[in-house]
């Protein structure tokens, strides 16, 4: 069992990262393509949406896909019940965007939302028709589909995107690059897909699943809310180029974040499922990854945050050099992320879900007193609140998980998260004297990453001994 989870991990992992990054590698190259042809107003349009659109698809979900990955003894009964209950979801949601689009477009004072959100809503119900085949593929850890799948549906739509923004179709460039990549995806999945829906609408299905589901929905529609009220403050208090900044900056700084989360989180949360009744194990697993995850991000978001001025300079051009000041103080807000994911998921892992929710109101009251205290200082300011409230969430959410995991405390976290931000501590350090030095922006960035490289490896021989060489032999396995 051991040696048969540590390989499924390891091939999940590869995988995993083959299909995050390819994906959201071609995507991130896109976007700064894009963005060079666009203007900060643009993708402030599109903000604007983005709380509208993400509570729309946390309803659509309503938690049901980790109750599916969580549920050991899942039926055909419980996958058609969840295809179904999402499209329904998927229909009301849409109609209730375009109930309120006026509203929405009046509220913002920007009469082109009414037309944006009748066509960027229907992303709503075309991602609800494939959310059980997403799933399945997670279940599976089958993500070279998965890799296949993205690729092909981000290259399609970008490059589409790429002859509109270079044409001069402004916002709608985004928002056909939006649901032309969803379309594609979907069709794929069915297309690949060996499962099926039945005609069966199972209320007993229903009940189980919304039980744990249900919660799950509450925490996250919270969370949601929280990330994206950002933008809803901001596009409202602010001038629309200041969200476009914002916007472009948190775009950045949550790519190394994000999409390393999001690889190792798909991989270990259904192994975590699996180690649900082994408290050893599961702790033990838990700060192995926690590591492994933070010997990758924490250089990245440091190593940006020290690079942030020459890489808008180069790759965005001066017209978003106002991103630079946001860009370096969320990188220290995000760089929290994965630690804070997987000690959340290690509650919905021990069938703890209402300790997921009960978390998540601490956690968001603390966030909406922040957020309050923090706007008098601008958009800065709001972004500074952000570190303040990662570390809070960090602390809390490690409060509910030390009642089911003794073991997993505070001070273990400390212990085992300080090697590694000394080291890249340090990588920034020297990164930041050298680059002193030099004028050219396109030198510094050049000059920067590769110094931060080499030091960051070279002092992974001393500190980080034991994680660099963990991801030696990971890459070394086929």
């Amino acid at each position: 069992m051991g040696d048969n989870l540590k390989g499924r991990a390891a091939k999940g992992v590869l995988w995993s990262a083959v299909e995050r990054f390819s994906y959201q590698g071609i995507q991130f190259v896109l976007s700064f393509i894009i963005a060079r042809q666009l203007l900060p107003e643009d993708y402030a349009l599109i903000a604007m949406l983005a709380i509208f659109m993400a509570i729309a698809q946390s309803f659509i979900d309503s938690g049901f896909s980790n109750a599916l990955i969580q549920k050991q003894n899942r039926t055909k009964e419980d996958l058609s019940t969840v295809f179904y209950f999402n499209i329904a979801v998927g229909v009301v949601m849409y109609l209730i965007f375009i109930a309120a689009a006026p509203y929405i477009a009046s509220f913002y004072n920007q009469p082109i939302l009414t037309a944006v959100i009748a066509w960027a809503g229907l992303n709503l119900i075309i991602n609800s028709l494939a959310a059980v085949q997403r799933a399945l593929l997670i279940i599976d850890l089958n993500f070279r589909k998965q890799s296949v799948i993205s690729v092909c549906a981000v290259s399609v739509s970008g490059g589409i995107a790429v002859w509109m923004a270079y044409s001069g179709y402004g916002v709608w460039t985004l928002v056909v690059q939006t649901l032309l990549n969803g379309l594609i995806t979907t069709l794929l999945l069915w297309i690949t897909s060996k499962w099926r829906p039945i005609l069966v609408f199972s209320k007993k299905s229903f009940k189980e699943l919304f039980s744990f589901g249900s919660k799950l929905l509450m925490g996250g529609l919270l969370h949601t809310i929280y990330m994206n009220i950002y933008s809803l403050v901001i596009g409202k208090i602010f001038p629309a180029k200041e969200l476009g900044l914002y916007n472009r900056a948190t775009t950045l700084t949550q790519f190394p974040s994000t999409n390393i989360t999001s690889v190792i989180d798909r991989v270990v949360y259904p192994l975590q499922c699996e180690l649900q009744n082994d408290n050893e194990r599961l702790t033990e697993k838990f700060y192995l990854f926690i590591r492994l995850t933070s010997y990758a991000v924490f250089p990245m978001m440091l190593g940006l945050a020290v690079v942030a001025e020459p890489f808008i300079k180069v790759v965005l051009t001066n017209i978003w050099i106002g991103a630079v000041e946001y860009i370096q103080i969320l990188c220290m807000a995000y760089m929290w992320d994965p630690i804070m994911r997987m000690t959340w998921n290690l509650l919905n892992a021990k069938h703890r879900s209402d300790y997921s929710l009960k978390s998540e109101i601490i956690k968001k009251i603390g966030a909406v007193i922040i957020l309050c205290a923090s706007i008098p200082f601008g958009v800065k300011g709001m972004c500074i609140g952000l570190i303040v409230y990662s570390l809070f969430d960090l602390f809390v959410i490690t409060q509910f998980a030390k009642r089911i995991l003794p073991k997993v405390t505070s001070l273990n976290h400390f212990r085992n998260l300080f090697p590694i931000l000394l080291q890249s501590s340090i990588m920034v350090a020297v990164v930041y004297v050298i680059n002193s030095f030099i004028a050219d922006a396109l030198t510094q960035l050049i000059v920067g990453v590769c110094t931060g490289l080499v030091v960051y490896i070279l002092l992974s021989l001393v500190i980080c001994k034991r994680e660099f060489n963990y991801v030696i032999s990971l890459l070394k396995r086929k």
